[in-house]
Formats: C-alpha cells, sequence, structure tokens
C-alpha cells in the first residue's frame, strides 16, 4: 500500500488531500509512522523523530494513528487477496506476498492478477497499492518499491541478472549498513562486484551469510510464501516522555505487560494454539543502548500476574549503575511451542 496510514486519513479527511500528512503523535519522544508522499518531499520519513519531521516540515498537519481503522483497511486488503490465492504471507498491515503460480481466478499472468488486484483495491477501498512481480519474494519486495507509488514492476526470469547487476549491494534483503561497510571495505558497491569475489572468498569472511550473498547477487531465493507463519513472539513497548530510573519502571511493566497477555490470549484463541515458554523485558538506555534480558522458568507464564512478576524481576539482571536512566521499555512473551507439547499439570501460576 502506498503511504497507507497516511493515505487513510487522506481518504477520510478530504481537507488532509494534497497536504504534507505526518501520522505520529506530537512531542519529543513520538516517531513517525507515515508520511504522505507530500511530506516525503521535505524529508520526512516513518521512524523518524517526529520533532526533526515538524523542523524539516513546518506545514505539515500531525494526525494521531487510529491503528484500529487502519486494521479494518488492512483486512478489507486481505480479502481482496485471497479472492485470487490461499498463498498470503503478511508482512504488516500494508504489505504481503503472494504465490500467485496457481490462482483461483484463472487470470493468464502473475502480471495479470496484480493489476485485477490493483484495480479491485482501488475501486472498493479508494486507496493506491503498488506491486511487484518476479520469480521470487525477494525480488519481488525490490520491484515493489520500483515504480511508487500507483505502479507495476515486473521482473521477468530472464531479465534477473542484468537488473540486479548495477543495483547497490545495498538493495539485497539483510545487508544493512554494517555489513554494506563491510563489503564496500572490500571494493564491493553493487551486485556486479558481489558477483566478481566469487562464493569462496565471500564464505571466507562472511561464513554461510556469504553464501547467501552469493546466492541473492545472482537472483536465487528459494524462500516459499509462507501463509501460516508460526508467531515468534508477542511484545509491547512504550517510549517514555521523560526518562526514568530502573526502580520507577514496574507500573509501565505492567501495563505493557497487559497489553502483551491481551495479544497473547487473543494469539491462544486461534485455530492453531500455541503457548509462549520465555518472557522478555526490553530497555532502551537514555543514551540508545538497548538491553534485553530473558527467562524461560520451569512452568510456563500462564498468567498476566506471572509475567509481570517475571518481567519485573528480570530488572534485577540489568548490571548498569543506578544513575542509569531508561527512556523505552518493552515486554514479550517468545519461544513458543505446540500446546499439545505442554504439561498442563505443572502448571503452577494458573
Amino acid at each position: 500500500m502506498d503511504a497507507f496510514y497516511a493515505s487513510v486519513e487522506q481518504r477520510d479527511d478530504p481537507s488532509l488531500r494534497g497536504r504534507p500528512v505526518v501520522v505520529a503523535w506530537r512531542g519529543a519522544r513520538s516517531v513517525v509512522c507515515a508520511a504522505s508522499y507530500e511530506a516525503r518531499t521535505f524529508g520526512v520519513r516513518s521512524a523518524m523523530p517526529a520533532i526533526r519531521a515538524e523542523r524539516l516540515c513546518p506545514d505539515a498537519v500531525f494526525v494521531p494513528p487510529d491503528f484500529t481503522r487502519y486494521k479494518a483497511v488492512s483486512q478489507q486488503v486481505r480479502g481482496i487477496f485471497a479472492r485470487h490465492t490461499d498463498l498470503i504471507e503478511p508482512l504488516s498491515l500494508d504489505e504481503a506476498y503472494l504465490d500467485v503460480t496457481t490462482t483461483r481466478t484463472g487470470l493468464p499472468t502473475a502480471t495479470a492478477t496484480a493489476e485485477a488486484i490493483r484495480a479491485a483495491i482501488r475501486e472498493e477501498t479508494q486507496l493506491t497499492a503498488s506491486a511487484g512481480v518476479a520469480p521470487n519474494k525477494f525480488l519481488a519486495k525490490i520491484a515493489s518499491d520500483w515504480r511508487k507509488p500507483d505502479g507495476l514492476f515486473v521482473i521477468r526470469p530472464h531479465q534477473v541478472e542484468s537488473f540486479l547487476a548495477p543495483l547497490p549491494v545495498g538493495r539485497l534483503p539483510g545487508v544493512g549498513k554494517v555489513t554494506e561497510a563491510r563489503l564496500q571495505e572490500l571494493g564491493i558497491a553493487t551486485v556486479t562486484d558481489l558477483r566478481q569475489i566469487g562464493l569462496a572468498e565471500l564464505e571466507l569472511r562472511f561464513g554461510r551469510w556469504g553464501r547467501r550473498l552469493h546466492e541473492l547477487s545472482f537472483g536465487i531465493d528459494d524462500n516459499p510464501v509462507e501463509p501460516e507463519r508460526p508467531t515468534l513472539q508477542i511484545s509491547s513497548e512504550d517510549t517514555f516522555e521523560h526518562d526514568l530510573p530502573l526502580d520507577e519502571l514496574e507500573p509501565h511493566i505492567r501495563r505493557l505487560a497487559e497489553k502483551t497477555w491481551a495479544g497473547y490470549e487473543r494469539e491462544r484463541g486461534g485455530e492453531h494454539a500455541r503457548v509462549a515458554r520465555t518472557v522478555v523485558l526490553k530497555l532502551k538506555t537514555s543514551d540508545f543502548r538497548i538491553l534485553t534480558r530473558s527467562l524461560t522458568p520451569a512452568e510456563r507464564p500462564a498468567s498476566l500476574e506471572a509475567l509481570v512478576r517475571i518481567a519485573s524481576d528480570l530488572r534485577g539482571r540489568v548490571q548498569l549503575p543506578d544513575s542509569t536512566r531508561y527512556r523505552l521499555v518493552g515486554v514479550g512473551l517468545s519461544g513458543f511451542v505446540d500446546d499439545e507439547g505442554v504439561d498442563t499439570q505443572s502448571d503452577l501460576f494458573a
């Protein structure tokens, strides 16, 4: 979806159309959830501090996010996908992979399917979406960004190697700033450069990741579209208006644990119920250092109170000076296993 949250706001409030819209709460600790294309021309981007966005675009209209509304539209779009294929792998509220090797509609090509989906989204939601069509997931992802907004880009099998050749290595999935810097130290700036260094050298310098880099440089990606990926973690986090010491975090831990537990109960109410074994506490210090502490108790956390107690106790594993202040806390549940694999009779927290 194109500038999804901002586009929903502009759709629902005609006075916002054509104006630079920033979806974010105001405040020094807030970050941008989405920016309209009008705001992006000023350099405003998602995940940017809201205060910086305001400096870049003083005339921006700040709109607080309404995730209930965005989720409703996301479900509407998901319904459009489902008319074409059962193989849908959501990445977020506004993005998904679809395997359209075989479709419900019998349309002759993947390109025709993408065009039909985009047309339906426009007609039924009054929003626009961009699509990438390619032989595999990572190429489709790159292609989906190629002609945004409201675009369609197709990479056919015989075009893969020539399409990738001039791209910066930073466009490959998994190549972040650190890896990109290491590659540039080796004189590797483009995918062509990456191909020329050879598999053996990449494995020597990057281990198993070196083989993955080599494969990606030639457009090889065998990862399937996974419509029912198992839950890995459910979590909630919040950034404070003012930095806090460790011993003042308990009420915030409880509040976030309540959100996490509510999400966990929704997950447990699904068709494929799984249970979490591990509690995770995330902290970010005032100087942006991120800490995580986790515990997998002998008996799984089976109540909100157990989650709160374990998460609060994990503060005791933080070995930083008492003067340290924290700007963010998060509480999560992970280590999911099938319900059948848990001995419910040993549940001490029920």
